[in-house]
């Protein structure tokens, strides 16, 4: 008989990405409310060090995936592994972060499984009868739909900032149980020889607090350094429409918008965007939005919170220079 509420905990770099805790915590009240125990996934290797900080954020018990073959994610040996460990333990749902890492594997496991996946998943409710009903953007953002699965396991991907982290409770303990990973051969179709990490000070573009973003009107890659300066003196991240990644000015893992990342900081700083609905489709969950634009008719100013109508390349050095002054003092 399915039982359980599961999540799967992605980390990167030796530290579990805070989107994971944020399900991890609303895992914690889904739980609490169904009379189900809370069960945490992790998959890699040397990752018994985890437990602890899962149990300390709710997990009754953690499984552990640990083989040299799952080291590094691929598609392939992570499906595998997970899809024999689900099937054998026969979990009431399982829910990860809608990452790029999630966006991939779920719909996989979806397949294997033979249930339904719902993706992109902003709020959960418990229903009685209908077990989780899950609320997801539609048309872009502009509209939400309300959705269930009627399979077992439920699974669904949660959006990024869409639950708060929970306190963590030095106290609390978990049942550590490390799973055997058998792999099939033949879902060993891609080897990752190497991984090639750009070191940056910044916090990654979807967890960070605070995103300054550029388009178009940034005129070239080199005029970033602006928004760079911003970014570093408010601790946060830097990001972009798909006009300025398109243009080559800069990289593509920069990209906000429905085909990039989905962002939901707490301060979004678009400058030089029009306001795109794709763009908007990855930002407009941002608890406050802020436009710098000299286009006073630009889309962008109808869903910002804050708008300023002038030169970007005046406003943000400007901007800097403030907050530096609030910062040193």
């Amino acid at each position: 008989m399915p039982k359980g509420i599961w999540i799967f905990i992605e980390h990167s770099n030796g530290k579990i990405r805070k989107v994971s805790l944020e399900v991890l915590s609303q895992g914690r009240k889904i739980a609490d409310q169904t009379g189900e125990s809370l069960v945490a996934v992790i998959a890699g290797e040397g990752i018994g060090g985890f437990a602890k900080e899962v149990a300390e954020y709710g997990a009754d018990q953690v499984y552990l995936l640990d083989s040299p073959q799952l080291a590094q994610y691929t598609t392939g040996a992570y499906t595998s592994a997970l899809n024999k460990l689900i099937r054998e333990q026969e979990p009431l749902a399982f829910l990860m972060g809608h990452t790029g890492l999630g966006k991939d594997l779920a719909p996989r496991l979806a397949q294997r499984l033979g249930v339904g996946l719902a993706s992109d998943i902003l709020d959960i409710e418990v229903d009685p009868e209908k077990f989780l009903v899950f609320k997801r953007p539609v048309y872009t953002g502009s509209a939400f739909s309300t959705v269930e699965t009627t399979s077992r396991p439920v699974l669904a991907t949660v959006r990024a900032k869409s639950f708060l982290v929970a306190d963590p409770d030095p106290s609390r303990q978990a049942e550590v149980i490390e799973a055997p990973v058998n792999i099939d051969p033949a879902d060993l179709k891609v080897i990752l020889k190497e991984v090639a990490i750009a070191a940056s000070s910044r916090p990654a573009l979807t967890e960070a607090d605070i995103v300054v973003s550029g388009g178009r009107g940034m005129k070239g890659p080199e005029n970033f350094a602006i928004l760079e300066e911003l970014a570093d003196v408010v601790g946060g991240a830097v990001g972009a429409s798909r006009a300025a990644c398109d243009s080559g000015w800069i990289a593509n893992g920069f990209q906000v918008g429905q085909t990039g990342s989905i962002v939901a900081p707490t301060i979004y700083i678009a400058c030089g965007i029009s306001g795109a609905i794709q763009h908007l489709a990855g930002m407009n969950a941002s608890k406050v939005i802020i436009a710098i634009n000299k286009d006073p008719e630009a889309n962008i100013f109808n869903v910002a919170d804050y708008g300023i109508v002038g030169d970007l390349f005046e406003v943000v050095p400007l901007l800097t220079q403030e907050f530096k002054q609030l910062v040193n003092s």
